[in-house]
């Protein structure tokens, strides 16, 4: 215990740095998956295949290859940028496939007849989109979203493979100095599920609040 109270300023450090990652992330996943989802229901067949192929892409690759790519092989193209920076990006672009295939899932959910009925209105394929396919299809992915960012909680630390000094990282830095494994750990992975927990309470009462009755 004393081990964890001497390192307590390491560890709260690496901790806000995997929230940092774990929102910024986040909130790029969500905006990029939903840009992906709207281009694999589009007409443009072009933009369908472009969506099709990036999600396949994405969802076959490992994560660790994707940013030892970005942090070790991108420089020698002339692309670098901080760890940090670097890690968000891979993680944005990778959690957004998963992102993109929750929702169109929550599409298909919306009656074709709707669509043709919106159409039938007047409305053009971004009104359609926007005022009665998503705010419908969102309500039905509330959760699977959430597991797709507890999913994204847990790849934050494989960015510790890279030199990110994030929870994970700091925790073993600490142990290597301290050499007390278990409560160092330990309290690494409580902290982990703890997040999570938080992740899927918060889901949990969102879809609870925006669901739809019947």
């Amino acid at each position: 215990m004393s081990a964890l109270v001497d390192a307590w300023p390491q560890l709260l450090s690496g901790l806000g740095t995997t929230v940092f990652v774990l929102v910024t992330s986040a909130v790029g996943a969500l905006v990029l998956g939903t840009l992906v989802t709207v281009a694999r229901v589009s007409p443009v067949p072009v933009l369908r295949a472009a969506a099709f192929g990036y999600v396949q892409v994405l969802v076959n690759v490992p994560l660790l290859a994707l940013l030892l790519l970005a942090v070790f092989a991108l420089p020698d193209a002339g692309l670098i940028a901080p760890l940090v920076t670097t890690a968000i990006v891979v993680l944005t672009v990778y959690e957004a496939a998963y992102v993109a295939e929750a929702l169109r899932s929550g599409i298909h959910t919306v009656s074709r007849g709707q669509v043709e009925a919106a159409r039938a209105l007047g409305f053009t394929l971004s009104q359609t989109l926007r005022l009665v396919v998503v705010p419908q299809a969102a309500r039905t992915v509330v959760q699977p979203l959430g597991n797709v960012l507890i999913a994204l909680l847990m790849n934050t630390a494989l960015t510790a493979t890279v030199g990110v000094v994030e929870l994970t990282s700091a925790t073993n830095k600490v142990n290597l100095v301290q050499a007390q494994p278990i409560p160092i750990f330990g309290a690494a992975g409580l902290v982990y599920m703890a997040l999570a927990l938080v992740i899927g309470l918060g889901a949990g009462r969102i879809e609870k609040r925006v669901a739809i009755r019947r």
